[in-house]
């Protein structure tokens, strides 16, 4: 595009096409907003039948505007929409926001409608927002492209938070609910239908603009996956933590995400496995952002799993311990040196972690602050979180507590420490000012600093270049039929062993390798016309013995003669019977949304009933892959369990490697993989069955 997004959010001077003097109407909000906000830049309303607009000069068209403006409001009925966006255009216009609906959310007439803004804003440079969105605005410039009710929404100043929504309905409601919470926004954008500017784009900028820190995201639908994934790696280098709400993960609430924005809802399990890949948090409910974000403003996050926890409730000092275990935190027990020192000051303090101040500290303040001082000089802990109940808001101790916490935060500027207290935001304000955060439910405060340890690990994964992709010539085509044995042949080649076997045509050829490799086979029939052989019982296991083999062939060359095409059995497969290893699962699944992906879990129960499964988005590197593989809950079964020795981990993440490069070179031509099972053995890997299906 000609123009980036710099117009739009930063406009100079607007224009409010359908511009309303009644501030309550749709056309008169924008006005309305950019008068009592200050509007840094030049303000033109749009009106033939007005010549004046709440005090403004109005113009009965864009083009009669005395400058090209950087970004245009509409706020016109569908029917002269589109004629409106061409004079836009044609006035030189660089952007514009679409309020108005009636657009592809509405069925096949509303696709075409929207076609037709597609080919302007291709055609012309200039940008689009929506159509059927609630607008964007800058609060720093006084920039309201929208209709939203935002200036009373506003509570505190503005900060590093930039947001961005397909849904303006909730982008609303998430800024007034981020506003209780605390959260310091600046940005923000709702993107509609999406006929131009899109959520990743507007990630993106985010990501490249210095006063964002922090990114909050809401989509129902993603159409160009491949954007996403730069937007994404491009806040990830960055270091600004993305915390991204994606609905639509049930059939009913895909179905609605396509009626409601006309999005596409790819599989839940892939985005799930793009947002681990790209270091975003995924939340799941609009408190749990606002928290995330909140917590992520102050810009502290931990280096390591260490974690104290401080109290002066015994009872909370267990739930911390509880849930800070859960999340994966390692309670390490204080230093006993340490331990005497504050049983020295508290005789009847809980040294161990939590450490439990008790009420004794109410009496003399410098008991709470030289305990403090020695958790923090000598445990050597990455974060700390501390319950103070109401000690910051009582009569009695409000003074002291901010002393110590102003004391300590001179002291220790660069400690991480989240409190949890109980009082009203005025009381919390001070705290915060110092740059702790403040949270009232202490098991809340635990899940913002396991959010805050997962962007830490996050940015510093971040020093890997990823994968390069070499192109290659496709080693399939499209329409090509695959057996078993050609696919193996085929991953073979691609540098993935595969189980020793043959293609037999009769018996004596299946018995005589048997005698060669001297261990149990499988039988198989081959043919691409059988992609699933065992639901025809097309699979026999552990034959070891010449008669054993003779009738299974026999058995197996009669089903293929009446479940498949005659001319396309290729033979039976005699394969060595691998038993010392994991059955897992490898597969590629080329996804509408995000291309060529590759899923990873343990064969068996794990995949059938219990779906523990990982995803990624091809190519990837060993590092991802190995993140890939400890993300299922069954990865204790890779270590060895009940007598079994270890499997190579090691060559299963260059298994799943090679695979994601296999899938991006074949990306043009490759509907879907299974390698069902490849078998990890103590030393290496072996694929004993593969199905390839091209597009």
């Amino acid at each position: 595009m000609p123009h980036s997004l710099d117009a739009l959010l930063r406009p100079e001077s607007v224009a409010v096409i359908g511009a309303s003097d009644n501030p309550a109407r749709i056309g008169g909000r924008p006005i309305f907003s950019m008068l009592e906000g200050g509007f840094k830049g030049r303000l033109y309303p749009v009106n033939p039948n007005r010549e004046t607009i709440q005090g403004l000069k109005s113009y009965p068209s864009i083009s009669s505007v005395p400058e090209a403006v950087d970004s245009v409001v509409i706020s016109v009925p569908e029917k002269i929409a589109i004629d409106v966006v061409k004079e836009c255009a044609a006035a030189g216009v660089k952007s514009v926001v679409m309020f108005t609906s009636g657009f592809a959310e509405i069925g096949a007439a509303g696709v075409h409608a929207q076609s037709e803004l597609k080919t302007i804003s291709l055609n012309s440079g200039m940008r689009i927002v929506g159509p059927n969105c609630l607008g964007v605005f800058n609060l720093n410039q006084g920039w309201f492209g929208t209709f939203a009710n935002t200036l009373a929404s506003k509570k505190i100043p503005t900060g590093p938070i930039g947001i961005v929504t397909q849904s303006g309905a909730y982008g609303g409601h998430l800024f007034t609910i981020t506003q209780n919470r605390g959260v310091g926004t600046n940005y923000w954008v709702t993107t509609g239908n999406e006929v131009d500017v899109d959520v990743a784009e507007v990630i993106e900028f985010y990501a490249k603009e210095p006063d964002i820190k922090v990114i909050v995201s809401y989509a129902e639908g993603i159409k160009d996956g491949n954007r996403l994934c730069k937007a994404l790696d491009a806040a990830r280098k960055a270091k600004k933590p993305v915390i991204f709400m994606k609905v639509g993960s049930t059939e009913a609430g895909a179905r609605a995400a396509a009626s409601h924005t006309a999005s596409l809802a790819g599989e839940d399990a892939i985005y799930d496995g793009v947002f681990k890949q790209f270091g975003v948090y995924r939340a799941e409910t609009t408190e749990e952002m606002a928290d995330i974000a909140y917590v992520c403003q102050f810009g502290r996050y931990p280096s390591g799993p260490k974690i104290g926890l401080q109290t002066i409730s015994g009872g909370i000092g267990v739930q911390l311990a509880d849930a800070a275990t859960k999340y994966g935190f390692d309670v390490t027990p204080l230093p006993k040196n340490t331990q005497d020192k504050i049983l020295n000051l508290i005789p009847f303090a809980g040294v161990n972690n939590p450490i439990d101040f008790t009420g004794q500290v109410l009496n003399e303040r410098k008991l709470l602050e030289e305990s403090m001082r020695h958790v923090i000089d000598e445990a050597d802990y990455d974060s700390q979180i501390l319950y103070l109940a109401s000690l910051p808001i009582s009569q009695f101790t409000k003074d002291i507590s901010l002393e110590i916490f102003t004391s300590l935060r001179k002291q220790y500027p660069d400690e991480l420490m989240i409190l949890s207290l109980i009082g009203p935001p005025e009381a919390r304000a001070s705290y915060e000012a110092l740059g702790y955060p403040c949270f009232e439910d202490h098991s809340l405060a635990v899940r913002a600093m396991a959010a805050l340890r997962y962007f830490g690990e996050v940015f510093k994964k971040e020093e890997v270049v990823s994968p390069i992709l070499i192109d290659k010539k496709p080693v399939i085509t499209r329409g090509q039929r695959l057996s078993e044995f050609e696919a193996k042949k085929i991953f073979y080649a691609a540098g993935m062993p595969i189980t020793a076997e043959t293609l037999a045509q009769t018996s004596d050829e299946a018995i005589s390798f048997w005698r060669k490799i001297k261990k149990p086979v499988v039988l198989k029939i081959s043919s691409p016309d059988l992609q699933h052989k065992t639901d025809i019982g097309g699979v026999i296991l552990n034959l070891d013995n010449e008669s054993e083999i003779e009738e299974g062939f026999n058995k197996l060359r009669d089903i293929g003669k009446t479940k498949a095409n005659k001319n396309n059995i290729e033979g039976i497969i005699v394969s060595e019977m691998v038993s010392n290893g994991v059955e897992t699962v490898l597969g590629i699944v080329n996804d509408p949304v995000f291309g060529p992906t590759v899923m990873f879990g343990l064969g068996g129960v794990f995949v059938e009933v219990l779906e523990d499964v990982s995803f990624r988005v091809a190519p990837f590197d060993e590092k991802e892959a190995s993140s890939m593989v400890d993300e299922i809950r069954g990865r204790a079964i890779l270590n060895g369990v009940r007598g079994a020795d270890p499997v190579d981990v090691k060559a299963l993440a260059g298994a799943l490697s090679q695979l994601s490069f296999f899938a991006a070179e074949n990306a043009e031509n490759l509907s879907s993989v299974d390698l069902n099972p490849l078998i990890v053995l103590p030393n290496g890997t072996k694929i004993a069955d593969a199905l390839i299906i091209t597009k």
